[in-house]
């Protein structure tokens, strides 16, 4: 995989996603190797090491360190890539509104995984939807191939000069991040024509010095976070932007901040995110079978978050469920509380499953479509019982 030709190769997502930074060409790589993340910077080092790959692997102490890195490469104005899972989030979390807030447009890949206590090293989606807030744009893959695009959809997002904003890229740790699949790796010379060189002028200049990363005081702060806020919702035209050339050079076409399944005149919709999309799709089009009006929704994107998709794709849905695989104590999961906002009171139910790496069956999701069918609503915990808020 080292000549830059178009291949067809059969890959783990980790995997993947390397030969997607590969094409990318960053120039710094800061690593720190966590489960189930550690397999991307590991092949990530070894095409630095064999010519394939002409970047700077910077193997550091932390995760915090990997993101302080970054942020300091891409200050001296070179694309830089990192990646993290779980415990090694939020052991960035202390970075992670500094590279936002900064501007930096670095890319990172986070293996979804739980986060401690019980201490686990098994997927699902906590760690990420707990960073909801820190500024960064986030996107959630389906599949290996899907998150190797991603890579390159990412920085083309991440580096316009309208966005100008970091970008994580969100893997289920182990489904995706461990299982084999046929993958096409587009040649280098496309991938270099689809993404352009990384220029800005947020960086350090000697010639033209400029205060980086300062205090403002409530004023001043007021308006940097107003101006990082619109440019994460000037992304959403950005992603539209890099998809239509995404889908003209590579053949591959991608749908926005959302992916509707068979939404129509669907009365009963499952919304989700991640790899458990295609079992939603497969249960679904059983219940259509059956005479039931089914259909899904797969979020792509949690920031910029999609209320104008979601608002069209539900219209006709007279209940709404949303399966994730997080839960925020005392409340709902992070999924289900945003997408209460655009359902205008209409019957919701929540399924929380998939906890630390617990499996998600199809029975799981033709009960959940059950209980939307019954009227029922609230959250309630996938194999554990009855809704409980």
């Amino acid at each position: 995989m080292n000549d830059g030709c178009a291949q067809r190769a059969f890959l783990s997502g980790n995997e993947a996603f390397a030969c997607g930074v590969r094409l990318a060409g960053p120039k710094v790589i800061s690593a720190y190797p966590i489960t189930p993340q550690t397999v991307v910077v590991e092949r990530l080092s070894e095409m630095v090491e064999d010519g394939s790959l002409a970047a700077e692997f910077i193997h550091v102490e932390s995760e915090h360190s990997a993101l302080s890195c970054a942020m300091g490469a891409c200050a001296a104005g070179v694309r830089t890539f990192t990646a993290t899972s779980s415990q090694g989030l939020l052991y960035m979390a202390e970075c992670l509104p500094y590279a936002a807030g900064g501007r930096f447009p670095i890319v990172m890949m986070n293996a979804n995984r739980a986060v401690a206590l019980p201490w686990n090293i098994y997927g699902d989606q906590s760690d990420a939807l707990s960073q909801l807030a820190c500024g960064w744009i986030q996107a959630y893959a389906q599949s290996a191939q899907e998150g190797l695009d991603m890579v390159l959809l990412a920085y083309y997002t991440a580096e316009h000069p309208a966005v100008r904003t970091p970008f994580m890229v969100n893997l289920d740790g182990f489904h995706l991040t461990h299982t084999y699949e046929v993958v096409d790796i587009p040649a280098r010379a496309d991938a270099e024509a689809f993404l352009p060189p990384f220029e800005t002028d947020n960086r350090v200049d000697f010639d033209e010095p400029k205060n980086m990363a300062f205090s403002a005081g409530p004023g001043h702060c007021a308006v940097f976070k107003y101006k990082q806020h619109a440019a994460v919702l000037r992304a959403r035209a950005v992603v539209a932007e890099a998809e239509e050339r995404f889908a003209r050079t590579f053949g591959r076409r991608y749908t926005g901040l959302v992916e509707n399944y068979m939404t129509q005149d669907a009365e009963y919709v499952l919304v989700t995110l991640g790899a458990v999309a295609g079992l939603c799709r497969d249960v679904a089009a059983q219940l259509r079978r059956a005479g039931v009006k089914a259909g899904v929704v797969r979020i792509r994107y949690m920031r910029p978050f999609p209320d104008a998709e979601l608002t069209a794709a539900l219209e006709s849905a007279r209940a709404v469920a949303v399966l994730e695989k997080d839960i925020s104590p005392g409340r709902a999961g992070a999924v289900f509380s945003e997408v209460l906002g655009v359902l205008a009171g209409r019957p919701a139910l929540g399924a929380v499953g998939g906890l630390g790496g617990e499996d998600i069956a199809a029975r799981d999701v033709h009960a959940i479509f059950d209980r939307l069918r019954a009227g029922e609503t609230g959250v309630y915990f996938i194999g554990i019982g009855g809704v409980t808020i």
